[in-house]
């Protein structure tokens, strides 16, 4: 009796488009990480460094943080568009706090008229916590002319906290 041979001859044609699919698939994974990660790359940057590397930062999305100048505060109600200017401010939270702490940096930013300072346009409802020595960090970007428009704005107010502070530790 004659054996028959009933396996299938392996078909080389068959394992190259596996692994050049393969291959695609990878290639595509690894262009969406990198061109995701790109995208999502943000300078944080404090106005000084803004200021110094302003040409090659137009148009790129930054975060930035300063001090608020409070005569700068110009809401128009009408149109929800909000200008104000912001003064430079360490970005170092080690030489913040051998500054004084925040609240003492804040001051003295706003204070300072040598400090270097960065106008910038919000869209959008004014925010309580928007006054004078408040620390603003917005995300957004710096057109041609330096003006800074922010897509993103949160504040923090530290005389606020500050106050509160010395209150509480005398009570007990």
């Amino acid at each position: 009796m004659e054996e028959q041979n009933n396996s299938t001859p392996v078909r080389k044609g068959g394992q190259t488009k596996f692994l050049i699919g393969g291959a695609l698939i990878i290639a595509a994974i690894v262009l969406l990480i990198f061109t995701n990660t790109k995208a999502g790359a943000q300078y944080f940057l404090t106005v000084d460094e803004l200021k110094n590397r302003q040409a090659e930062m137009v148009n790129r999305d930054i975060r930035i943080s300063g001090a608020v100048l409070g005569d700068s505060i110009d809401y128009d109600t009408d149109n929800l568009i909000l200008r104000f200017t912001v003064v430079q401010v360490p970005g170092d939270n080690k030489e913040i706090q051998a500054l004084g702490g925040l609240g003492v940096v804040l001051h003295n930013a706003v204070m300072d008229t040598s400090l270097n300072r960065l106008p910038v346009i919000y869209e959008g409802v004014m925010p309580d916590l928007l006054r004078n020595e408040a620390q603003a960090i917005m995300t957004g970007y710096v057109d041609e002319t330096g003006l800074f428009h922010a897509e993103e704005l949160l504040l923090k107010c530290p005389t606020k906290y500050e106050e509160a502070v010395p209150e509480q530790a005398s009570e007990g």
